[in-house]
């Protein structure tokens, strides 16, 4: 390893300045695939391993991919029900993967989750294959595609994320695909490869809407300015991969609007049955403003900071957020500032420093921009958030550390290089050990041996390069960085050896969780989180959903039918009432409030059932079209109480309550409408 980080830096093989023999033989060295085996195998490892123990994680999203693998029209728009009612709340690009995984392996935990595990994996090999572009020399690139990809695996929002089926681990996929598509698309000048972003951005968008986008602006700026070709065509291939991006994005909400309303679902968490009002509202700019968006994002730091704490830029290092996200955080910036320091030095009329090529340019660019402007809105933004959306700092935090890391190391003769390297390790060590004493997590000999291991480590680096000691160097260089790796990884890996479910996943048990939604079941009980209208917050569910020992979603205390009887999760366990639900012949089976209640009725039953009022409160359907579902025979039981209930209709609740009688199926009370 000492010989590797000590071989002089080399020509890059899309150099146009190397040696045309140096282009030719400039591969991957051998440890480079042990290590890429290992890392991705070790990943595999970490997402994979007892997946099942979550059960279904988000019922709501394990509904809506049961529900396309028995309806083609419900897997296309991402129905919650096969009988299209209403959709979920979100794109369906992310529901495409898992309706396909369930309709071809049936409908259990593996299928509903390996998706995502799966593109974990691939995220950390393709964000190890950009870094390896990047930087010229070939042993340095896999050295930081080796570091990129292993942070990102070992961030505990990452370790939550790519083993739970919400819409994050496509989101992060498609993202890290287009920071490798740039990477090609730089390197050689490439209109194709650009036009490769805006589809992967495209579809990123048909994800989770305009979080994918938060990245365009850098990509765009980075490809400008350091392609090497000229100003016309530079500009000729931005108009072509925009062209690729607005077609990419925009031909699902195209669709949406001509086919007619009676045709297709309503679209979930919109206030006029569009796409686009879910773009500009609910899932858009109403999450950065707080003017719609569901609310309770950021001011007042609510529930035990399940929704992102106090708006500041010390919002990514406090309670929840914090855990999942800012481990290495600080030592990125220090390596992305470093990084920045050498751009803008490369510039001729600089020139301060060796110059970096176009492709390495273009990285701190374009990483940068990425986690600068990410960080920065999740920061500030005061509508909806929730710790767990930060996974989509993870490839920018690992990225820049690779980067910053070499290109620092490549340096390591000037004083400023190494001061960085030692800063870099301290950094690390030191937050992982105020994170490790805040959560009172592993015994206290690790803080310890983290301490001790990363300041022996600085010292060395900072001493021993000025006096020539280069395998000591090197080795104080591998030792400090495992010191400061090691928070990350052990939070990481109790995270993933948790179960988790619910609709607002966190990342382990610790000793700061509270406000009723810290913990990994991922509930909410009564408090800050609810409305004053006694519904309920987007993504929001009851205290003490735990899955059972058998690994089983969660059977009560979730989400809440507004009735006796808890419609929703005590469905699974009252067999009586699976039977009578199975056996109607109905559209929908039942009718009850709520996405998440309907959500846990079809997983048990298997049945489309109807989510009155959707996820937050949506306005569909209307006691008139509900009264025609009803005269036309196409609901067999309503299942809610006079007062409506979270995401409900109290108007509809009280025409049942007054044109038909209650009764009780293995007890729990439900209206019959046939």
């Amino acid at each position: 390893m000492t010989a590797v980080l000590d071989k002089p830096p080399a020509p890059s093989p899309s150099d146009p300045a190397a040696p045309a023999h140096r282009r030719r033989v400039a591969t991957r060295p051998r440890w480079g695939r042990l290590g890429l085996v290992g890392l991705l195998a070790t990943t595999a490892v970490l997402y994979l391993w007892n997946l099942s123990a979550s059960g279904y994680a988000n019922t709501f999203y394990a509904a809506a991919a049961q529900a396309g693998s028995q309806s083609w029209k419900a897997w296309f728009f991402g129905a919650l029900d096969a009988s299209n009612f209403i959709t979920v709340d979100k794109p369906p690009a992310s529901l495409w993967v898992t309706g396909l995984s369930v309709r071809i392996f049936g409908m259990n935990s593996w299928a509903v989750l390996a998706p995502q595990a799966l593109m974990g994996v691939a995220a950390v090999g393709l964000l190890y294959a950009t870094l390896r572009r990047t930087i010229r020399d070939p042993q340095l690139g896999t050295a930081a595609g080796l570091i990129a990809g292993a942070v990102l695996a070992f961030t505990p929002a990452a370790a939550l994320m790519f083993r739970f089926n919400n819409p994050d681990a496509l989101l992060v996929l498609l993202m890290v695909a287009a920071a490798y598509a740039l990477t090609r698309a730089v390197a050689t000048n490439s209109g194709r490869w650009l036009a490769v972003v805006g589809v992967a951005l495209g579809f990123a968008f048909l994800t989770k809407m305009l979080q994918g986008l938060l990245i365009l602006p850098f990509f765009g700026l980075a490809y400008l300015l350091f392609a090497k070709t000229g100003w016309r065509k530079r500009i000729a291939h931005l108009i072509g991969a925009t062209a690729a991006l607005l077609v990419s994005a925009l031909w699902f909400p195209v669709v949406t609007m001509l086919v007619p309303d009676s045709a297709r679902p309503y679209i979930g968490g919109s206030t006029d049955n569009t796409f686009m009002d879910l773009v500009f509202g609910y899932n858009g700019v109403g999450r950065i403003s707080g003017a719609s968006g569901g609310g309770g994002g950021g001011g007042g730091g609510q529930a035990g900071g399940s929704f992102g704490g106090s708006t500041g830029l010390d919002r990514l290092f406090g309670s929840e957020m914090g855990n999942e996200i800012s481990w290495l955080l600080p030592t990125a910036l220090i390596a992305l500032f470093f990084a920045g320091y050498l751009v803008v030095c490369s510039f001729p009329v600089f020139r301060f420093e060796q110059r970096l090529t176009r492709t390495e340019s273009a990285a701190v660019l374009s990483w940068g921009g990425w986690l600068l402007v990410t960080g920065t809105i999740f920061s500030f933004m005061s509508g909806t958030i929730h710790p767990y959306y930060t996974v989509a700092l993870a490839p920018a935090i690992g990225a820049v550390i690779g980067l910053g890391g070499v290109l620092a190391w490549r340096r390591r003769n000037r004083w400023a290089a190494r001061i960085v390297l030692a800063a870099m390790i301290g950094a690390a060590a030191a937050w992982s050990i105020v994170l490790l004493n805040r959560n009172d997590f592993g015994p206290t000999w690790c803080r310890w041996l983290i301490g001790v291991v990363a300041s022996i480590s600085v010292v060395t680096l900072l001493v021993g390069a000025a006096r020539g000691w280069r395998r000591a160097v090197a080795v104080a260089l591998i030792a400090g960085s495992l010191a400061g790796f090691g928070g990350t990884a052990a939070f990481s890996i109790a995270t993933a050896a948790t179960p988790h479910n619910g609709s607002i996943p966190t990342s382990v048990s610790t000793s700061i969780d509270g406000g009723g939604m810290g913990g990994p079941g991922g509930g909410m009980g009564s408090g800050p989180g609810g409305r004053a209208d006694g519904g309920q917050q987007p993504g929001a569910q009851q205290a003490g959903a735990r899955p059972d020992q058998q690994g089983n979603p969660p059977t009560s205390g979730q989400g809440g039918g507004g009735m006796t009887g808890a419609p929703g999760g005590d469905t699974a366990s009252n067999a009586e009432l699976v039977t009578a639900l199975r056996a109607t012949t109905t559209t929908w089976a039942a009718a009850t409030n709520g996405s998440q209640s309907a959500a846990e009725i079809e997983i048990a039953t298997g049945t489309s059932v109807m989510a009155i009022g959707g996820w937050s409160g949506d306005p569909a359907p209307t006691l008139e079209q509900f009264i025609a579902y009803v005269k036309d025979g196409k609901i067999a039981y309503y299942l809610g109480t006079s007062g409506g209930g979270p995401g409900g209709n109290s108007e509809i609740a009280e025409w049942v309550a007054a044109n038909y009688t209650a009764t009780t199926i293995g007890g729990t009370t439900v209206y019959q409408l046939f």
